[in-house]
């Protein structure tokens, strides 16, 4: 009987495996980075030992570490979460050595699929459906496009779509540089990539005695950088014979390596409807709620059941209804993706959502772990109903802080390739990102009234209003975003934005220049209800600093495309005039660490529009940095290695009054 837990992991999924464990009376144990010291898995757990250093790889990656932690807390198991040491096989080795029980499967099955090269080939001895790789030195125009991926690891790194022959061995080389970077080996291999395929997966769950749980299959479609966005139970749109090999194929994959605990087998589906097999992920995946709604189970507590040596049941419970997953990301879609960092003022959802976060309110999200703040979670009868519910709850979430992806996943969820899901394909970013981006007509300029009417009551005892003439109150606030480059933010307002507010307030209630006809029905410092064409409006209405978060019930006829929360910097009157920066020069889109620069590259080479210089590690991704425009670079004041802070000089590239004409935006650096 497992009396007492370790997790060898932090954040949300920590959290998700300390709640099992209470349910359980299974005494709990956290580790954690000095980074994470105060964070809340730690503040859950009913013991915590402390891992010197910041930098996973001085932590969280220290199986020694781990197993000295748990033996000095008292714990008799540990569980891995995801990634980091979940698929380790020598840390798994190493924990059942100290006399400690494994959540997971054993050391052999782990190893046996941890190269994706050797899992193919164990694979194709047991039957298993795959594409066959490609020798990238015999690639020829036919096999295009191509597919680079690395052999170890997952989530994106060391992953490239190759489409032109020219470009195979430069990705090759930063494939493999990214993947020595991330897993510690830069063996990568090259594939087909299946243009329009679907990313379908069975979750299973096996047992010491013979039985082998195939849960149904997950969607995870919708993906960016290679990792998933969306993910939903069951795999919509497939037929009965699909899902028969897709699940004959798990069990199959599952008994080769004598699996034993939860696992992912991870499939792509062609248009046509044929499935090659993947990968094998041998731990608990990220979307493993929507199979836990749709079945209902508790998947961890089946974990902690296996390792205690119980049989499952002959078979597994059969599926009930629809469930949806949305990973709400501290990033900017519209901006690359970056990843966002700061104080997360409010997280919160309305009730009738699974909500698994592994942060809370007053939180630091900082750069030295992934940016995904929480998974929201819905379950309805149908897909339509559980769709509609994810989006719903989203678009009313209170989500103040860093810029989120938020918005960008409403419009996912009612986008029409989603909502019809014969349309479903991996390439759905690729298509529809602008469009899912770009600057909506929302009113953003109400939100700003709002919050001007609100600021001027919080600082008035008399309520900000006036009972004689006087001129119009002026305040200015500029939406928030992360750049000045006229990229737009999560909430498709350009950042910048300004919005002057002229308005009066008096005894025959608000004037306001703009707005003719908006009537005040009722002010406090936190929240403001205006009449619009007839409506009733409220707007909550919260500050921190020169921040300020406005949300609002969605708009009538707007639901489909308008974000429900604007995020403005309250300006000052009179703007500093000396707050400038060299034209041309390329500042740090997030804090992070230079962990390339180009070859052979030095102040005074002429560069070329979009040409790499180079590339920022943060929140476990890489982000080129490449040239605004053709021009000289005069100055690249760092060097690889070196830590730099968001707003940090990267480099400067002058152009020529010809070439400034025609300048481009870098990919991901911000200009001043």
């Amino acid at each position: 009987m497992i009396r007492s837990l370790l997790v060898a992991n932090r954040g949300e999924i920590a959290r998700r495996v300390f709640r099992t464990c209470r349910e359980l009376g299974v005494s709990t144990v956290a580790v954690h980075s000095d980074a994470d010291a105060d964070a809340l898995h730690v503040r859950e757990a009913d013991t915590a030992v402390r891992l010197p250093g910041d930098a996973p790889a001085d932590t969280y990656l220290r199986g020694d570490l781990l197993v000295r932690a748990a033996r000095s807390a008292g714990a008799d198991a540990v569980h891995p979460g995801y990634g980091f040491l979940s698929e380790n096989a020598a840390f798994a080795a190493a924990v059942t050595e100290a006399g400690l029980a494994w959540i997971g499967p054993p050391p052999a099955a782990i190893e046996a699929m941890a190269s994706k090269t050797r899992a193919k080939e164990l694979m194709a001895g047991a039957g298993v459906p795959l594409l066959a790789p490609i020798d990238p030195a015999r690639a020829t125009d036919a096999d295009l496009p191509l597919l680079v991926k690395a052999a170890a690891g997952g989530g994106g790194r060391g992953m490239r779509v190759v489409t032109e022959l020219s470009a195979l061995e430069g990705e090759l080389k930063a494939a493999a540089a990214e993947a020595a970077s991330a897993f510690g080996d830069g063996e990568v291999f090259v594939e087909p990539y299946v243009v329009g395929g679907r990313h379908v997966e069975v979750q299973i769950l096996a047992d010491a005695h013979g039985t082998v749980w195939t849960l149904g299959t997950r969607d995870c479609s919708l993906q960016r950088r290679h990792q998933k966005v969306i993910e939903e139970a069951p795999a919509p749109a497939l037929s009965d014979e699909l899902r028969t090999t897709l699940h004959r194929a798990a069990e199959a994959a599952a008994r080769a390596i004598g699996y034993r605990g939860a696992g992912t087998v991870e499939f792509l589906v062609s248009a046509d409807g044929r499935a090659y097999f993947l990968e094998m992920n041998t731990r608990l995946q990220v979307e493993h709620p929507v199979t836990e709604a749709v079945h209902g189970l508790d998947l961890v507590a089946l974990q902690l059941s296996i390792a205690e040596g119980r049989p499952l049941d002959d078979e597994p419970p059969c599926p009930h209804g629809h469930a949806v997953e949305a990973r709400l990301y501290a990033e900017d879609p519209a901006a690359g993706w970056q990843p966002q960092t700061g104080t997360l003022h409010r997280l919160e959802l309305p009730d009738g959502v699974r909500l698994d976060s592994g942060v809370t309110d007053g939180d630091t999200i900082g750069v030295h772990y992934d940016p995904m703040l929480a998974k929201v979670i819905a379950w309805a009868p149908t897909r339509d109903e559980a769709v509609r519910k994810l989006a719903g709850a989203l678009e009313r979430a209170r989500i103040h802080g860093p810029v989120t992806n938020r918005d960008l996943l409403v419009r996912s969820l009612r986008h029409p390739e989603f909502t019809d899901p014969a349309a479903l394909d991996t390439g759905f970013y690729d298509r529809n990102l602008p469009a899912l981006t770009e600057p909506a007509d929302a009113g953003a300029g109400l939100f700003a009234l709002a919050a001007a009417l609100a600021d001027a009551h919080g600082r008035s005892r008399f309520g900000g209003f006036r009972n004689v003439p006087s001129g119009p109150q002026v305040k200015t606030y500029a939406c928030a975003g992360t750049g000045t480059t006229g990229t737009t933010t999560a909430t498709g307002t350009a950042p910048g934005t300004a919005y002057e507010i002229r308005y009066r307030l008096g005894r025959d209630g608000l004037s306001a220049e703009d707005f003719p006809g908006v009537r005040l029905l009722a002010l406090g410092p936190d929240e403001v209800v205006l009449e619009v064409d007839g409506l009733r409006r409220p707007f909550t209405v919260a500050r921190y600093g020169d921040r300020v978060h406005v949300d609002a019930p969605p708009a009538p006829g707007t639901a489909a495309t308008a974000p429900a929360s604007y995020a403005f910097t309250a300006l000052p009157r009179f703007p500093d005039p000396t707050a400038r920066t060299e034209p041309g020069s390329l500042l740090a889109p997030m804090p992070g660490t230079v962990v390339r620069i180009a070859e052979g590259l030095t102040e005074g080479d002429r560069v070329e529009t979009g040409q790499p210089l180079l590339w920022l590690e943060a929140m476990k991704m890489e982000h080129k940095i490449t040239a605004p425009a053709a021009g000289t670079l005069t100055a690249l004041p760092v060097r690889t290695g070196q830590q730099v802070e968001v707003g940090a000089l990267l480099a400067v590239v002058a152009e020529t009054a010809e070439e400034s004409e025609t300048a481009e935006t870098p990919e991901t650096a911000e200009t001043g």
